[in-house]
Formats: C-alpha cells, structure tokens, sequence
C-alpha cells in the first residue's frame, strides 16, 4: 500500500497539488465572473426566487423540482469535504487555506451556473423515461466533441468511487468506530445495504431521500458548530483575522503546528474548496439536468446557491470551530497511519527553533539527500526504542511519547527499517501528534458547550453528510454508466458501488483522500474546457433569459 500510495502523491504531483492546477481553476471562474458580469451578484437574490418555484409551470419537462435537485447536488457536496475537508485544508495550509476556500466558491458560483444552464440545455431522454444529462452531452451535442465526452464520463465513474464513495464511508466508520466503538467492518455492512436499497431507486428516490436528509443534517450540524463558536466567543475575531493576514503570507508556527508556506495554503485551499463545492467538476450538472424547468438557465441560477450554501456558510463554520478552539495547534493521543510517518535520520528537538524550521522546510519539499530517511535496525524494549538514531513525525509534527506494539501489545524486539519505512509490518505505533480530516474536526466540537459529547454530534452529522454525498454520486456514476454503455452496465456498477463503499470502511484513511485528490482533477479539467468553448453560447443564453425575467420582481 505505500508503493501505492507513493505513485498516487506522484500523480497528484503533476495534477491538483501542481501549481498550474489552482490558477486553471480560478482562472476560469473569474473568466466567467467577468464575461457574465458577476452573476453571481446580479442573480443572487433571483435563484432563491426561482427555488422557491415562482416561475414554475406544472407541464415543465423533467423528473424532480427545482429544490429536490438543489437537495440531490447539496447531498453530493456537502459531505466529508465539509467537515474532515476543511480540517485537511487547515491542517496542512494553516488559516489561510480557509480565505482560498472562499475564493474558490465566490468564483465557483460563476461557473457551476455556466455548467448546469449548458447540461440542463442538452439533456435527453433515456430509455426508461427519465433525464439524462451533464457535460458529456453538451460536450458531444453543442460542442460535436464526442471524444472529450467519453473522457469526461469514464472520469466521472472514476470520481464517483474517488470522490463520492470511498472518501465518504471510510470517514464515517472511522468517526462511528472512535465515537461508539463500533468496528468499521460492521459500519460498512450496514450501510452498503442500506446505500443499495436507496440507489436501486433512481432519481426520484433519490431526490426523495436528499430533500429529507440534507435540511435535518444541516440543522443538526449548525447546532453543534454554533456550541462551540459561542464558547469561544472571545477566538472568533482573532480566527478571521488569521485568515485575512495570513492569505498571501502563509501561516507562522504555532503550537505543534510547524508553520505552512503561502503555496500550502494557496494550493490546498483551492484543492480542498473544490472538493467541498465541486464547481467546475461538472458533478452538479447531472443532478440538475433532471429538473422540471423550460428554461434551461433558471436551473443555472439555482446551482449558484450550491458554493454559496456549501462553502461560504458551511465550510467558514467549520473553519470557526476549528480556529476558535485552538485543535488545530495541539497534539493529541492517536494511533499512526503509516501514509502520514516519516522517519527522519538524526535526532532533531521541537525545542530548537534551528530543527523546527529545517523540519518546517522537509514537510514543505520533502525529505532530500541533505535530510534522508533512516535505514537501519533498532531494538525496543517494553514499547519504547533503545538509543533512537531517527526523528519520528507523524502528521506533519513531531511525534511525542511514541510506543511500538504488535498485536495491542507493547512491543519487545528488533525493528528493521529501510528508506523510512518499517519491515516489521505487523508493528504500530501510537503517541501524541497533530490531528487532521473529521478527527479533528471532532476534537474541536469537544470544546464546545456540550463538552465532550460534541463528538456524537460530528459523529452523526458526518454519517448524514457522507451518506447523503455517496447516494448523490452513484446517480452521477450510473448517468456516465447509461452514456458509455447504456442501461445493461448500471446494475453491475451499482453492485460494485456498494461492495467498494464497504471495502473503503476499513481502509487507509489517508491512501483514500489521496485516490480523491487524482481523480477530481481526471474530471474537471475537461468539463472547464467544454465550458470555455461554450462561452459564446452560454452569454446568448443568459441574455435571452435576463431579457424575459429580469424584470420581473423577484
């Protein structure tokens, strides 16, 4: 699995962790946000009033309402990118990750409008009956590129494991398992029958079930959040400062938290926004191309309210919890995963501020030949290494009162390690380190007025939010699913879809993001260059559209 893991970092080397990927991306949505005139603004208070159905007629075309699509979308992006989401962003970029965050969604809100008005345009009808649309249908019916539409539904398949599926179950079973002491194993049976159940359905159960889950879990989310906002009323104001003056800068060490260039955040807060609000993956697109509407870009107006409600509400409270609470600075008792262990050659001290930066610098650019890994072999006695020869860090920061076991017990014996990397492999390790993702975004609602009990409410927020999101994405998959192979592939992918989402419970939480930070990037690349090519296209439909409604009083 590290071999694995190693080739995935390099893949998101030259992909979302590059340093082109973010300027495309924002690159578009400010492209957008110009050329349509910040619609974003100008059509903001005219979504809600088409959400509200004003402009709806009863013979409109399509299988869901306009909110059922906005809840069928919401449900696939407001999951774990919310919660574990934005505690990776801090985590690995510092507050100013979270002001990268914002600029991704304001930007975003242009062009997911651009990419649903277009697949809501170029829908069709499928075989059963009902809608089937997204990019890859524009991307062959108004572009005439059926080339760039096999890419895009093949990488839609792809994400909705990477993304929509493994991401999600293996955050849930891992917050269940730390909250209530439930194995991952038995959470992940359960909720692939469950997920199998829903998604046999279609849309319309679907769209059903999104409409009821997405309105409770936010509200119950919201509850727990504003617990610990209010008790560390007094963090708020110095929090959002951190953001601001630390957006061009990077983040200065504090705490365990060793520090984070201005590329950290700047990288990982676009990463880490996409993630949470999709714009400019297309994912959206097919959830609202089943909406009853005739025109084609009222539904675009809606899916406006998506980064805004996901991002720019959702996200900024989860980074408030965070921030306030000062978690994100502390170390805490965990158990080491291998993806996040680094065994450095030579003994460096956190108290040093000579070793805290030079180890600031490796996490930045990585280990190289003037810091090298440790090979060799120690001996540990009851647990605990005998004249230690290497550094241990583990979650970006110095690992403390670090203990070997095997099989849960304390370890006593002979380690061999090569490159950084322990042979013994039925060896673990656990101590204290930074924390990361929903675990701690769960230690944060611990300092709220709940107290420790904040933790159940993560727990069951994260089960809604992931569950929800993994419901969205197999309708995602099995509309690329009816567009490459029709109807005869959608019952095998949806078997496989449930037996991946139980294999990922118990999986390597950090291999899983890194499978979702590659195949994002193999889906969104080709739908922001369907929508450049579109650009006239997409200005005409507007125009016709604001000329008929503009007026109106919303």
């Amino acid at each position: 699995m590290d071999g694995f893991n190693s080739l995935l970092l390099t893949l998101d080397g030259y992909l979302g962790a590059s340093f082109w990927f973010p300027f495309i991306l924002l690159g578009v949505g400010l492209f957008f946000t110009i050329y349509l005139r910040f619609p974003q603004v100008r059509f903001f208070t005219h979504a809600w009033a088409v959400l509200r159905g004003k402009y709806e007629k009863s013979d409109d075309p399509g299988d869901t309402t306009h909110f059922q699509a906005l809840a069928t979308a919401l449900s696939g992006t407001v999951g774990t990118g919310n919660i574990g989401g934005v505690g990776l962003a801090i985590y690995i970029g510092g507050p100013a990750a979270l002001f990268w965050m914002w600029m991704t969604a304001f930007l975003g809100m242009a062009t997911k409008m651009v990419e649903v008005s277009l697949s809501h345009k170029y829908r069709v009808k499928a075989a059963n009956g009902t809608m089937a649309g997204g990019p890859m249908y524009y991307m062959e019916h108004g572009l005439k590129m059926h080339w760039l539409a096999m890419f895009f539904a093949i990488a839609t398949v792809i994400c909705s494991f990477g993304t929509g599926n493994l991401p999600q179950i293996n955050n849930i079973a891992s917050s269940v398992d730390a909250s209530f002491g439930i194995a991952p194993i038995i959470t992940g049976g359960v909720l692939a029958v469950l997920l199998g159940i829903v998604i046999v359905g279609g849309i319309k159960r679907i769209a059903y079930v999104a409409a009821t889950i997405v309105p409770t879990m936010a509200t119950i989310y919201l509850i727990g959040a504003l617990s610990v906002i209010v008790m560390n009323y007094d963090s708020i104001i110095p929090s959002f400062l951190s953001i601001f003056r630390d957006a061009f800068t990077g983040s200065a060490a504090t705490g365990g938290f060793l520090g984070a260039t201005f590329a950290f955040a700047f990288n990982r807060g676009v990463g880490r926004g996409l993630y949470s609000n999709e714009a400019g993956q297309g994912s959206a697109a097919i959830a609202h191309a089943s909406a009853k509407a005739g025109e084609h870009v009222s539904e675009g107006m809606v899916s406006l309210l998506e980064p805004f409600i996901d991002t720019l509400i959702i996200c900024t409270i989860t980074g408030l919890v965070i921030l306030s609470s000062g978690v994100w600075t502390e170390k805490f008792e965990n158990e080491f995963q291998s993806a996040d262990l680094m065994l450095l050659d030579g003994i460096y001290l956190e108290q040093n501020e000579d070793d805290r930066a030079l180890i600031a610098d490796v996490l930045a650019n990585g280990a190289s030949a003037s810091m090298p890994l440790y090979s060799g072999s120690v001996n540990v006695a009851n647990g605990e290494i005998l004249n230690p020869e290497f550094t241990i860090l583990h979650a970006r920061s110095f690992a403390e009162d670090v203990r070997f076991y095997s099989d849960g017990e304390l370890y006593n014996g002979q380690i061999d390690i090569e490159e950084g990397v322990m042979q013994n492999f039925e060896i673990s390790l656990r101590g204290l380190s930074l924390l990361h993702s929903a675990a701690l975004t769960t230690r944060a609602f611990g300092k709220g007025l709940f107290g420790e009990n904040g933790r159940y409410i993560v727990t069951i927020s994260l089960v809604l939010f992931a569950f929800s999101t993994a419901i969205a994405w197999s309708y995602y998959g099995d509309r690329a699913i009816i567009y490459l192979v029709g109807f005869r592939g959608v019952m095998p992918y949806r078997i496989f879809y449930c037996f991946a989402f139980f294999m990922a419970s118990f999986m390597d939480t950090t291999i899983v993001w890194n499978i979702a930070a590659v195949a994002i990037v193999l889906m969104t690349l080709p739908n922001l260059l369907g929508i450049m090519l579109m650009r006239k296209e997409m200005k005409s439909l507007v125009r016709d559209y604001w000329e008929e409604y503009g007026d109106k009083k919303d």
